[in-house]
C-alpha cells in the first residue's frame, strides 16, 4: 500500500530483454483496493500484509510501515551499489503528458557516445516508450506495473539485473506519470528531478507539495508553447520555492532545444560530483 495514497498495485512485470513482456514471478501476489473515484489500484504484498476487519486502522498503518520499511532497506542497497559502480542515478517523475520521454529521448541524442547510458521505463501499460529509448542506441528496459501508480526499489533492483548497470555514467529511472505516490517512495536514486510542463497550472507545486520537496531539480518543459498560452512561469517558480527553497530550476524545450545545454551542463555537473565523490 502507499503511505500517501493507500492504494494498491496490480500484477507488475519487468521486461525481459531477450523475451518481451516475460513475468516476474516474485511480484505477482497482491491486494487490490478501489478509491472513491471508482478508481482501482493493488499494491504486491507479502504473508504479513493480508488486511483484517478488526483493529483495521492500526493494522493498515502496521503494513504501511512494513512496506516502506521494505522499500527503503532495498533503495539503501541499491544507492550502495551506484556508489560502487559510480553511476549517477536520477528519479525523473511528473504528471502524466509533462513530456519525460520527449526531453529523455532528446538529452539522450545529444549526449550521445560520451559516457555510459541506461534507462528503466516505468509505465502502466506496453513498451512504447522503452521502444522510443531504444532507437536511440541506449540500453533500456520498461517495467509494467499494471494498475500500480508508482515505481519501487525492489522493481529497480530487478531491472537493473536484465539491463545492468552504467559505470561511471547516468541511470535515468523514468518514473510513472505521477506526482503523489513516487514521492513517498525513494529508488535509491542521488537525486529526484521533477518535470513539469507549461501546459499545467502554476499551482502544480501546492497541490502536490510533497514531490517538490523531495525533488532537487524542477525542469519546466514545453516551454515553445509559452506564446500561446497564458501561464506565468515566474509564478509556477514562485510557488515551487514557497515549497522548497532550495530547488534549482531549468527551462527547457525538447523541440526546439531551448534550455537544452543547461539541462546538459546540469547532468555533467551532477556527473562529475558522482564521481569526485568516490
Amino acid at each position: 500500500m502507499c503511505g500517501t495514497c493507500g492504494c494498491g498495485q496490480g500484477e507488475r512485470r519487468v521486461e525481459d530483454l531477450h523475451h518481451h513482456h516475460a513475468h516476474d514471478h516474485a511480484y505477482h501476489d497482491a491486494h487490490e483496493h478501489t478509491h472513491a473515484d471508482g478508481t482501482t489500484h493493488s499494491h504486491p504484498q507479502g504473508p504479513a500484509e493480508h488486511h483484517h476487519h478488526g483493529a483495521e486502522g492500526s493494522r493498515l498503518l502496521s503494513v504501511e510501515r512494513d512496506i516502506l520499511s521494505r522499500n527503503n532497506a532495498v533503495a539503501a542497497e541499491n544507492r550502495r551499489h551506484f556508489q560502487t559502480a559510480r553511476t549517477l542515478a536520477l528519479n525523473l517523475v511528473s504528471s502524466p503528458g509533462a513530456g519525460k520521454t520527449a526531453l529523455l529521448v532528446e538529452t539522450l541524442k545529444r549526449i550521445g557516445g560520451k559516457f555510459p547510458l541506461a534507462v528503466i521505463e516505468g509505465d502502466q501499460e506496453t513498451t512504447a516508450d522503452a521502444d522510443r529509448i531504444r532507437a536511440t542506441g541506449v540500453p533500456a528496459i520498461q517495467i509494467n506495473t499494471g494498475k500500480g501508480c508508482h515505481l519501487d526499489a525492489e522493481l529497480v533492483r530487478s531491472a537493473l539485473v536484465r539491463l545492468g548497470t552504467p559505470e561511471n555514467g547516468v541511470l535515468f529511472i523514468e518514473n510513472v506519470g505521477n506526482l503523489v505516490c513516487p514521492a513517498g517512495f525513494d529508488l535509491g536514486e542521488a537525486q529526484k528531478v521533477v518535470i513539469a510542463s507549461v501546459t499545467e497550472g502554476e499551482d502544480k507545486p501546492l497541490k502536490y507539495s510533497g514531490m517538490f520537496a523531495a525533488a532537487g531539480l524542477m525542469v519546466v518543459t514545453k516551454t515553445d508553447l509559452l506564446p500561446h498560452l497564458d501561464f506565468a512561469i515566474d509564478r509556477l517558480i514562485e510557488n515551487a520555492r514557497r515549497i522548497n527553497p532550495t530547488i534549482a530550476v531549468l527551462q527547457v524545450s525538447a523541440k526546439s532545444g531551448e534550455g537544452m545545454d543547461r539541462w546538459l551542463h546540469w547532468l555533467d555537473t551532477a556527473r562529475a560530483l558522482r564521481l569526485a565523490a568516490d
